[in-house]
């Protein structure tokens, strides 16, 4: 840990998804969702270089890539889709968010194996207890629309105003009754993280 990564609590969260509706399809979907609430080294204030947290943040980023991956049973093998997200407490900006893109996006494609597909991202500035959408997509093709989907997760009591929660989600298959067509994960052939 550095002086500017103080992680205040982890909340690690697991999900799964037998059915909707339907018949029951012979499997399920695990959802993974790990939140880490960070104290902002930048609230209140505005700093022109910010690029050091994101650097210092790398450590952050395996460990809860690491934690979201174990919440799974530890086999990358199982992994099909993924998504990352921040909540900026409210005297941040909604910048210091972005300052999770490559920390958290580059430790799941590294802990599974370089995934291919960009690993897709939101993020806002809110109060405590908000709650967030966190997009998901293939791990090797952002073009497989049986994977696309969201998580909504929160951490309670947080973002406080001095606050970051930075937020990582792994999946284990499709929506549960996937049915719309498209390229399947099956189909995936050019390797270019899109199909």
């Amino acid at each position: 840990m550095t002086d500017l990564i103080d992680i205040r609590r982890v909340q690690t969260s697991v999900e799964e998804i037998f059915h909707e509706f339907g018949p029951r399809p012979g499997r399920s979907e695990r959802i993974a969702c790990v939140c880490a609430v960070l104290t902002n080294p930048y609230a209140g204030r505005y700093e022109p270089d910010i690029l050091p947290m994101m650097e210092a943040l790398k450590a952050a980023g395996l460990d809860m890539a690491t934690r979201c991956l174990n919440a799974l049973g530890g086999d990358p093998g199982t992994v099909e889709g993924y998504g990352k997200g921040a909540i900026v407490g409210s005297a941040g900006e909604l910048e210091h968010g972005a300052l999770w893109h490559v920390p958290g996006g580059y430790a799941m494609r590294e802990i599974l194996g370089n995934a291919k597909a960009i690993v897709p991202s939101t993020k806002k500035v809110a109060g405590p207890g908000a709650r967030i959408d966190i997009p998901v997509t293939h791990i090797n093709a952002s073009y497989v629309r049986s994977h696309f989907g969201a998580v909504e997760i929160g951490v309670p009591g947080s973002p406080q105003a001095d606050e970051l929660v930075f937020v990582l989600v792994m999946t284990t298959g499709a929506r549960i009754h996937e049915r719309v067509g498209g390229l399947r994960a099956d189909q995936i052939s050019v390797g270019d993280g899109q199909r």
